[in-house]
């Protein structure tokens, strides 16, 4: 990773001058504190996502109405799922989704994992599976439109997360990302990023990480926008949904 003050080169574009990063030290899995005290993009970045959410308030908040009756509806276990994240600095914090998936899960995961070796390598590899067996009929819809991320906008709202940034990960996929994990650790993770927007599952999980380094090191607005911007058309074509 270069000093701070470096210009990082990206696909040839000059990109911005990184900052420092938090040293992580020797341990994997303890909570690193920045050097520094905003993710990267700072209040330009922060008004962006606050606005956005806000003026989409009148859209999205009809659409969470209509999710919450067909979930509802369908299922009799709890609306929300909240999961352990990791975010800017090290912090954990619970990112929110719509319940897409059977009450007991993890039991249910493991139970196939021990039945289907083939299905460990690829949850030990890529954390996720192409036919998976906790998720529910409209849990699997939900996710194919990626709708069970709207709850996340509460998320933005806390100042947890951001409308754009790398994909929110658990705290030991953080060793997956090894000298990439600086960076991930300066900024808020997105709801919708690079990878959502280059193909999603369909790519590997490498491929994931040199996206979200790519970002953190070129960050710009035009670049969130862009990213924006592209998020419709990759949410409609379903591309690497699972």
């Amino acid at each position: 990773m270069p000093p701070e003050g470096t210009t990082v080169s990206i696909d040839g574009k000059l990109a911005m001058s990184l900052p420092s990063t938090p040293d992580l030290g020797a341990a994997p899995g303890a909570s690193p504190q920045p050097r520094f005290k905003k993710p990267v993009g700072g209040n330009l970045k922060r008004a962006l996502d606050v606005a956005l959410v806000l003026l989409s308030l009148p859209l999205f908040g009809i659409l969470i109405l209509g999710l919450i009756i067909l979930i509802k509806l369908t299922d009799r276990g709890p609306l929300l799922y909240g999961h352990r994240r990791v975010g800017f600095g090290g912090t954990e914090f619970k990112c929110w989704k719509f319940r897409t998936m059977v009450v007991n899960g993890d039991e249910i995961l493991a139970r196939h994992l021990e039945a289907n070796p083939q299905d460990r390598v690829l949850w030990e590899a890529e954390r996720k599976l192409t036919n998976d067996p906790r998720v529910t009929r409209i849990g699997a819809v939900l996710r194919k439109l990626s709708l069970d991320e709207l709850p996340q906008l509460l998320n933005v709202l806390c100042g947890e997360m951001s409308i754009v940034g790398p994909r929110p990960v658990v705290r030991d996929e953080l060793d997956n990302y090894a000298a990439t994990a600086p960076l991930y650790l300066i900024t808020r993770p997105g709801l919708t990023g690079l990878w959502q927007v280059s193909g999603r599952s369909d790519t590997t999980y490498a491929e994931r990480v040199r996206l979200d380094r790519q970002y953190v090191q070129g960050w710009s607005m035009l670049l969130d926008i862009k990213i924006i911007l592209r998020t419709v058309p990759a949410l409609l074509s379903s591309r690497g949904a699972r």
